[in-house]
């Protein structure tokens, strides 16, 4: 397993990490969480990435309970912000909303601190001063280390870079966001302010929710029990031009003697404003299968092909 430094925070990630989001949410067994995250551990994954509402929390306790006495060990990312409980006051980054979600998701997790808490998505009611005061009263009372963003765009990273330096509290090392071979939008504002500042770049939804492993063909029914199907991305996933890219995608995997799942976890890889790509898994071998797959680091040559195949 390789490693890499977390944007510009002290923490060294697995390269490939676990997301945690199929907790709570595909996976209601325990036992079978217990399989799942402790192949990662022995295989070297370090770095969960969950949020409070997978599984309205569920999620988070599922990964607590799973990791146990080894928590030490492993970078826990969470994230608040989105609603919980089906309460329209449970949500967002205000003061009072941090302060309670933070403690809660403390609870679940079993643990005193979070690595890294990421704001779920932007809140337009609350302005980014106040979310950022409020994570940097956290991290001094040593409930997070880090903090990070999901879901903002470039002028939103650069506004909070801007808020933190103006009030010198502590600033986002990382930004979370749907990322992969055919979502490309992020490359022209969040990248970009990435890079400047020195985040960290999270893809999530790296395999385009199992399209990029080339399991879906064209005209066939999409399993009701699938990620596809739970996350509602088929209509603007299983398309005639994605699968016209896929096959592109494929060919040129096979010419490289690799497989697309080995191409999609590759060039993200091959970024480098990302230091880790979060794949979420319902079975220890996709766990496996997901780790062999980040080895292929493609050249410069080979990324400006991949580049004009998809953009």
């Amino acid at each position: 397993m390789e490693y890499a430094k977390l944007g510009t925070s002290d923490l060294n990630v697995s390269t490939v990490g676990l997301g945690c989001n199929n907790f709570g949410m595909r996976l209601f067994d325990q036992e079978q969480v217990n399989v799942i995250v402790n192949t990662a551990l022995d295989a070297g994954i370090n770095f969960f990435d969950t949020a409070d509402m997978y599984g309205n929390g569920a999620s988070e306790q599922f990964l607590g309970k799973a990791l146990g006495s080894r928590r030490t060990e492993v970078i826990v990312g969470t994230k608040f912000g989105m609603k919980m409980d089906d309460d329209d006051n449970k949500q967002g980054a205000s003061r009072r909303y941090i302060l309670e979600a933070v403690e809660a998701s403390l609870s679940r997790l079993g643990s005193d601190y979070i690595d890294l808490y990421q704001v779920h998505f932007p809140d337009p009611e609350t302005p980014i001063e106040e979310t950022l005061e409020t994570l940097n009263e956290l991290i001094k009372a040593g409930k997070v280390r880090h903090i990070g963003n999901s879901n903002f765009t470039g002028d939103m990273i650069n506004e909070a870079e801007t808020a933190a330096q103006s009030s010198g509290g502590t600033k986002f090392v990382t930004a979370q966001n749907h990322y992969n071979l055919i979502t490309r939008g992020i490359e022209g504002d969040v990248i970009p302010a990435a890079s400047t500042l020195g985040l960290g770049v999270i893809p999530y939804f790296p395999l385009a929710s199992g399209f990029l492993t080339g399991k879906y063909q064209p005209g066939e029914a999409v399993p009701e029990d699938s990620r596809m199907t739970a996350w509602g991305m088929a209509d603007n996933t299983l398309t005639e031009e994605n699968f016209a890219i896929l096959g592109k995608l494929e060919a040129f995997a096979k010419s490289h003697n690799h497989s697309v799942l080995d191409l999609a976890m590759g060039w993200l890889l091959s970024h480098p404003e990302v230091p880790t790509v979060i794949s979420g898994a319902t079975k220890p071998e996709h766990v496996l299968s997901n780790i062999e797959a980040s080895s292929w680091q493609l050249s410069n040559d080979e990324m400006a092909e991949v580049n004009a195949i998809t953009s």
